[in-house]
């Protein structure tokens, strides 16, 4: 269409092409590149490709218009308009006819949109019709797929071709589409937390949004908008567990061959990751591959409203896989892998924490040297927020404290430096402490009453630990920046994966209401009411009882959700001193063979219990009991004890007397290998409680 309006102000076309123009926004970059190589400064052939719907079509009009006002001619050829798509027919004379070039006109200036659906002519045009093009010329393909590799690796091209991946519309271009729409004020947060800066998102979002003006702040996408975003930004699928694989790598973090193996195990998870990762709107990460923003959000919004069954089957396998990833993976990778974890239950609110997009957060976690000690002291030192009374004290008070861990638990410290720039910004401790002398209790005044607390309420038991986190920061780093993300990660990672831990300290220096909110729901942390003091400023600890719930519980609970709340998935364990515990087990053991009485017993309420889930917890306890009575009699110094405790809780003997005449013992001598064995059995089960497995026999 002529960039005149003289004789087409009155046509449909105009009125369309003016509030095409209106609706334009951003673009300044790929703009610039193409007035640069429109008036000779840059290169020959422009290759544009992002996904459908982010506006290469919009992109190649405002080409064409820009071509126009040079007084260049301009042809369009549109893929989708073009039959056959073989080298060996019409097709190719087709597009040169209807491109319309004739190739002594050098100011001639072709724009080829949906290049994907003529994609086998691009050998074709890369080295037969490109080529034979005058020198002044420019053309311009658009299509959702980057350009062959070919182009690239052919050192003709070099110069003459330049690579344009279209991505969103940025936070303010975002802001003048919805502006250019009429979008209320209360609809827009909703509107960019959905659509991003996906053009076509935002404008069907807009229309929906302006249409029920009403919505506000509630507003989500309808179906009519989800269904078209996904024929316009998915289309076919080759089958139902392509459509399954694409689900999940819409709702994972990022997706692995290993992933697509555990959450369908019926699938060639192989074949289905490499059509993923060749679709144009999935990226590859040094995690995984991950698909656009708003591909994520209709891929989930479908699949809850079509088959909310489905997509709870899907969760829990991909919760399971990640779960047993933090325990599994190499303490480096333990950050991401809780990272992945959180993201799955971001709908339930989870503090996940993504300021940086798909692992890439812009920082970097190290193990601390020798040599980092005297950057961690100036990272300590200085104070909070803006500088008056109490800030140097508080510094140096903080700085003391990161000197005094660092020499006696160096291996505790983790440094996270700027991925750009190398520069130290914060450090993390995770102090392992069974026992406290009172230098340590008199130095550090947070760990001091961390230590307190597990005293006054459940003291650790043999073997056991707590574990107090601690953090150092510039302050520009502290409370919701990026890097807090890591260290929190690195903290849940290690509480998950600790073996003996008893209890667990965070300590947040003035905590954000929201962060506090999020611990206590999703966490299932509680705040102490002590608020320890280093210099003037004070430091709330948010507490844990792993012992109560076990990590394996507390992973349940976090895939439940927080209606539950704090505990749901367990109730609550209870936590026994050895001398409780061994005479719940000797009163268990003289009520074997009563269910009703076994049901009252707190060891039911113990870790020991818990394991064997599923299970009435009564019948667990005699099954327990039992087990660990014939264990007794694989061990050859045992038998005698075997037989005492088998005569007497398992044959239901009737007096103690009774059992010695049935096995044929003085009296005495009965009574010292039923105490043995009895004690035996004791140690057992605590060996269980605490460790989790049965307790090592030799032969």
């Amino acid at each position: 269409m002529s960039p005149g309006r003289s004789n087409t102000s009155g046509l449909l076309g105009w009125r369309l092409q003016a509030a095409r123009e209106t609706a334009f926004v951003g673009r300044e970059e790929e703009l610039a590149v193409f007035k640069a190589a429109l008036y000779g400064g840059g290169c020959s052939v422009l290759y544009v490709h992002g996904p459908g719907g982010i506006g290469k079509s919009a992109l190649l009009r405002r080409f064409a218009r820009e071509a126009a006002v040079a007084g260049r001619p301009v042809s369009m050829v549109d893929g989708c308009t073009v039959d056959g798509c073989t080298v060996d027919g019409c097709t190719v004379d087709g597009c040169t006819v209807e491109a319309g070039l004739v190739p002594d006109e050098a100011d001639a200036v072709l724009l080829i949109d949906h290049f994907e659906r003529i994609k086998d002519l691009e050998g074709w045009l890369r080295e037969r019709f490109l080529p034979r093009m005058p020198m002044g010329a420019l053309v311009v393909i658009a299509g959702r797929n980057p350009p062959d590799m070919r182009w690239q690796a052919d050192p003709g091209w070099a110069g003459a071709l330049q690579v344009l991946p279209l991505r969103e519309l940025r936070a303010a271009d975002a802001q003048a589409l919805m502006d250019s729409c009429g979008v209320p004020a209360d609809s827009r947060g909703p509107l960019l937390a959905f659509a991003g800066g996906h053009p076509l998102a935002l404008l069907l979002g807009a229309a929906v949004a302006v249409k029920d003006g009403g919505a506000g702040r509630r507003w989500t996408p309808n179906q009519d908008v989800v269904a078209t975003l996904l024929d316009q930004l998915v289309g076919q699928v080759p089958s139902a567990a392509h459509r399954q694989a694409l689900e999940i790598c819409a709702h994972a973090y990022t997706t692995t061959e290993d992933l697509l193996r555990a959450a369908l195990p019926q699938d060639d998870a192989g074949a289905l990751f490499g059509w993923l990762r060749r679709l144009p709107f999935v990226e590859p990460s040094s995690r995984g591959l991950f698909p656009h923003d708003v591909v994520r959000e209709v891929l989930e919004a479908d699949l809850r409203w079509r088959d909310p069954e489905g997509y709870a089957v899907m969760h829990d396998r991909i919760h399971a896989q990640l779960a047993e990833r933090v325990r599994t993976a190499s303490d480096g990778e333990v950050p991401g892998a809780v990272a992945a974890l959180l993201y799955v239950h971001r709908g339930d609110g989870a503090p996940a924490g993504f300021h940086g997009r798909h692992g890439e957060s812009g920082f970097l976690e190290e193990v601390v040297r020798e040599g980092d000690v005297g950057t961690l002291l100036r990272v300590a030192t200085p104070g909070e927020g803006t500088p008056g009374e109490g800030a140097k004290e508080e510094g140096a008070a903080a700085a003391a404290c990161a000197a005094f861990w660092a020499e006696r638990q160096p291996e505790a410290f983790r440094l996270y430096r700027r991925a750009g720039t190398g520069e130290p910004v914060a450090f993390s401790a995770w102090l392992r402490l069974a026992q406290l002398d009172e230098e340590e209790l008199t130095a550090d005044p947070v760990v001091a009453a961390a230590w307190a607390h597990a005293r006054a309420t459940t003291p650790l038991r043999a073997g056991e630990h707590l574990a107090v986190g601690r953090v150092w920061a510039l302050p520009r780093y502290r409370g919701n920046a990026p890097v807090m993300d890591l260290i929190r990660w690195r903290m849940v990672g290690n509480c998950v994966r600790s073996e003996r831990l008893a209890w667990s300290y965070i300590a947040i220096r003035h905590p954000d209401q929201a962060w506090v909110d999020q611990l206590r729901r999703h966490y299932g942390m509680r705040e102490l009411s002590a608020r320890p003091r280093l210099g003037d400023d004070a430091y709330t600890l948010f507490v844990h009882d792993w012992r109560a719930e076990p990590a394996r519980a507390w992973l349940e609970r976090l895939n439940q959700g927080p209606a539950g709340g704090p505990g749901a998935a367990t109730a609550g364990l209870a936590v026994l001193s050895q001398a409780e515990f061994a005479e719940a087990v000797r009163k268990a053991l003289r009520q074997l063979p009563r269910l009703d009485a076994l049901a009252a017993s707190p060891l039911t309420r113990t870790r020991l219990v818990a394991e064997r889930a599923g299970q009435n917890p009564a019948t667990a306890l005699g099954e327990l009991l039992r087990q660990a009575i014939d264990d007794l009699g694989e061990d050859p110094r045992s038998v005698k004890s075997h037989r005492a405790l088998s005569v007497t809780f398992l044959r239901g003997t009737p007096t103690q007397e009774l059992a010695a005449q049935r096995l044929d013992l003085p009296f005495t001598t009965y009574r010292r290998h039923l105490a043995a064995g009895i004690e035996r059995v004791c140690a057992d089960l605590w060996h269980r409680e605490l460790y989790g497995a049965p307790a090592y026999r030799s032969a």
